[in-house]
């Protein structure tokens, strides 16, 4: 008799296994890839403030939103300000960057991780670049321990 499905002698469907691990292992690799992807734009040598009263990033605009790190080097007494990855000691060149963002999605933002041991004045300058490139949403990132 002709059957189908994989049963067995009894007519009962058998479970295959190899197509639902491979779809596990997909899964693994997208949001491994994802995961790594996030946490490669956080440098880690930034010491982030401390705010008793900071709230809780929301997650669902994470997809419109960028970290712009800024480090301050205490040997040299100066910021290094990085972007995905990319320093820019001039910051016309990330403004330039950023107006493009802003131009492609209006509702682009920008979280400025700053070290607690950066000069406002420092923090200040890179606001003033990020307002030229058009952005008006800026959101400081902190620790609330």
């Amino acid at each position: 008799m002709g059957g189908g499905g994989g049963g067995g002698e009894n007519g009962e469907p058998e479970f295959q296994i190899a197509p639902m691990i491979d779809v596990l292992l997909t899964l693994l690799i997208f949001f491994m890839s994802i995961t790594s992807a996030q946490v490669l734009k956080i440098d880690k040598d930034i010491q982030l403030p401390v705010a008793p009263d900071a709230k809780k990033k929301d997650e669902k605009n994470s997809i419109n939103e960028a970290a712009l790190n800024i480090r301050w080097e205490a040997a040299q007494q100066k910021a290094v300000v990085t972007f995905e990855d990319k320093k820019y000691p001039q910051l016309e060149e990330l403004s330039t960057l950023l107006q493009g963002r802003k131009e492609r999605n209006p509702k682009y933002r920008v979280i400025i991780r700053g070290d607690k041991r950066l000069p406002a004045i420092e923090v200040q300058k890179v606001m003033t670049v990020i307002g030229q490139a058009g952005i008006d949403d800026i959101s400081f990132s902190a620790l609330n321990q």
